[in-house]
C-alpha cells in the first residue's frame, strides 16, 4: 500500500529513499539559516511555531532534521487544503516520529492516503505530510513554519 503514498511524492517514479541523515557542517551552511535551526544531532533547536498566528507545533529537539521531495498543496485553511489542488515541493522538513511529540498540530482528512498537518489553531496549511502507510513519520516543512 505504500505505492498509494508514492503519488504525493514528487519523485514518485521511483521509490522514496529513506530520509537523509542529520546535515553535515558543509550541507548546513548550504541552505541560509539551517545552521541555526538544526544542532550537531540534527534535532531542532528553536521552537516550530505556526507562520500566521504563532502557535506553537514543536518544542525544541521534539524533531530530526530530513531532507525529502514533496508536494505540499497551497497554503490556505484546512477544508481547502483538504480539496488539493496546485501545491509547492518542498525539500526540507522536520521529521517527527511520534505524534505526541507535537504540542498543537491537527490533521485534515484523508487526501488518498495522505493526511495533512495544519496549525490547530488557525487551520493553516498544510504545514506538513503524513502518510498513513508508516504511522511513525510525520513530515513538517521549514519554509511553511517559523521558528523562535
Amino acid at each position: 500500500m505504500a505505492a498509494a503514498c508514492a503519488g504525493m511524492e514528487a519523485a514518485a517514479a521511483t521509490a522514496a529513499p529513506p530520509p537523509s541523515p542529520p546535515p553535515s557542517a558543509a550541507a548546513a551552511t548550504a541552505v541560509p539559516g539551517l545552521a541555526e535551526l538544526v544542532c550537531a544531532q540534527g534535532r531542532n533547536l528553536k521552537a516550530v511555531l505556526c507562520q500566521r498566528c504563532g502557535s506553537r507545533v514543536l518544542l525544541p529537539g521534539a524533531a530530526t532534521f530530513a531532507r525529502r521531495e514533496l508536494l505540499l498543496p497551497a497554503m490556505r485553511k484546512k477544508a481547502a487544503a483538504a480539496a488539493g489542488g496546485s501545491g509547492d515541493v518542498v525539500r526540507e522538513h522536520w521529521l517527527v516520529r511520534d505524534m505526541f511529540s507535537f504540542e498543537n498540530v491537527g490533521f485534515t482528512r484523508d487526501v488518498g492516503n495522505v493526511k495533512f498537518l495544519v496549525c490547530a489553531d488557525c487551520e493553516a496549511g498544510p504545514i506538513g505530510w503524513h502518510c498513513l502507510d508508516d504511522k511513525d513519520s510525520f513530515y513538517v516543512a521549514l519554509e511553511r513554519v517559523a521558528h523562535e
